[in-house]
């Protein structure tokens, strides 16, 4: 594990360093306390060095709120008003600037002690959410207030569930770095499209396992729910063992397909073609669309005759010039597939009613598709 160092009472410190988005440690650490200004804590983060906080941990939740709040300031109106930016240049500035902001924010650091115990004042018991990510852990380390913020909130998440609709209402419980179902779309088109005579079901992709529950609650004798990354397989098994359907769903690990034939393969690919800059972003961005491309090349060599391949996908990359419908229609043809009907749903999230977003046309036009390919 890479370390991180800094001197403190003029002597040299080091300690392990954690970080679950695989940033290395910063190069520059000064200790930090209760008097530090938050103009002086959000100039050095701009510039590179990190704080390594010995106050009150409240104090440090307040220091990075007024950190972000610097981060998010608008600028100064120019008086001409700039021309609009195309879409593909306004997605890449704002994930430039999305970037340079978690960088920063990332600056302010805690010391763990052996256990997952914080020694500051005031600070709460994080040993659940930290032992859910990092596993029990008997030494000191340091990390990023951020991310332990983060290992929080998917803990309550966790805990408390997400109540789906289409199960009932009954609640999907996330695990860390596993996307949440919280944009329902995708999840009622499954729900509400018509099934093919199929016994035999693949859920390619699981996450959560909401897709392969929805399928054995609507009456498909056996679904192979499959995913490469062990978190997800964790949370889709404990899933599909509260949802009581494990009887009809086996999660496998294995990249796509298993190896055998289905009546129906559903896949939900990362809808955007970039590069994901943490865990969680890998539900959501996709580099040159490797999982979509692969999914519909591998496609009919296990469809059953008269199968059905259920792509769920969003148009947001077209609307952004990442990428065209005639661009996903050559995909279709170059795998043998054929489109044999479509169901259309669009997002109901805050950010697509948001003016202020910085994406607001393109998800303001946004279509969330259920495409019913054929070979």
């Amino acid at each position: 594990m890479d370390q991180i160092a800094w001197y403190e009472h003029g002597q040299a410190q080091h300690a392990r360093w954690r970080s679950e988005s695989g940033t290395p440690p910063p190069r520059r650490v000064v200790v930090a306390a209760d008097d530090m200004r938050a103009d002086d804590a959000y100039h050095l983060a701009c510039e590179g060095t990190a704080l390594l906080w010995r106050g009150d941990f409240q104090n440090a939740r307040q220091l990075l709120n007024a950190m972000a709040r610097r981060i998010d300031r608008p600028r100064r109106r120019r008086p001409r008003k700039p021309e609009p930016s195309p879409a593909v240049q306004a997605f890449h500035l704002h994930r430039q600037a999305s970037a340079q902001r978690a960088r920063a924010l990332a600056m302010l650091l805690l010391p763990f002690d052996p256990g997952h115990v914080i020694p500051l004042r005031r600070a709460p018991d994080v040993r659940a959410a930290c032992i859910e990510v990092y596993g029990p852990d008997d030494r000191p380390y340091v990390a990023s207030l951020r991310e332990l913020l983060g290992l929080i909130g998917a803990h309550e998440w966790r805990v408390k569930g997400v109540p789906i609709p289409a199960l009932d209402r009954d609640r999907i419980h996330p695990h860390y770095g596993v996307f949440s179902p919280v944009r329902g779309e995708y999840v009622d088109l499954v729900a509400e499209a018509p099934l093919p005579p199929a016994k035999v079901a693949f859920d390619i992709g699981t996450g959560t396992g909401v897709l392969a529950a929805v399928l054995a609650r609507r009456g498909v004798e056996r679904i192979v729910a499959t995913d490469h990354d062990p978190r997800a397989l964790a949370c889709a098994r404990e899933n599909i063992e509260r949802l009581d359907v494990a009887k009809r769903v086996d999660v496998v690990q294995t990249n796509l397909f298993p190896d055998e034939r289905a009546g129906l393969i559903v896949c939900n690919p990362p809808w955007v073609p970039a590069k994901p800059s943490s865990p969680l972003e890998h539900a959501i961005y996709d580099p040159g669309s490797r999982m979509l491309r692969g999914f519909l090349d591998g496609l009919a060599d296990h469809l059953e005759p008269d199968g059905e391949g259920w792509l769920i996908l969003s148009d947001l990359a077209e609307h952004l010039g990442l990428r065209t419908r005639d661009d996903l229609f050559a995909m279709f043809s170059s795998a043998g597939l054929q489109v044999a009907g479509k169901h259309d749903t669009k997002p109901t999230h805050p950010r697509a009613h948001d003016p202020d977003d910085p994406l607001h046309t393109a998800r303001a036009a946004e279509t969330t598709t259920l495409w019913r390919l054929r070979h």
